[in-house]
């Protein structure tokens, strides 16, 4: 998850891995408040859609983004998406 956030974000150093690691487990916990299976929350998983809400919420708190309030509202929409879509719930 590490390498795809780097990619995104166009970050080519590994000074910022510790705070990248942070962000990431942090999405994946805010994620995990809601209804979604932790099945598809392991930080390794190749689902598409974590991914991208990860991605998301990782360039929403990284530094100070001049868009913060649309990546916030991104970011937010897809994880009532994903908190009602059949095959990631834990219902």
């Amino acid at each position: 998850m590490l390498a795809l956030v780097k990619l995104a974000l166009r970050i080519t150093t590994d000074a910022f891995d510790v705070e990248l690691n942070m962000l990431i487990a942090a999405a994946l916990a805010d994620l995990g408040l809601t209804d979604i299976s932790e099945d598809v929350l392991d930080a390794d998983t190749n689902i598409a859609l974590i991914q991208r809400a990860v991605i998301t919420y990782v360039r929403c708190n990284f530094g100070q983004p001049d868009d913060y309030e649309r990546l916030k509202a991104s970011y937010d929409e897809q994880k009532a998406q994903l908190s009602m879509a059949t095959g990631y719930t834990a219902w």
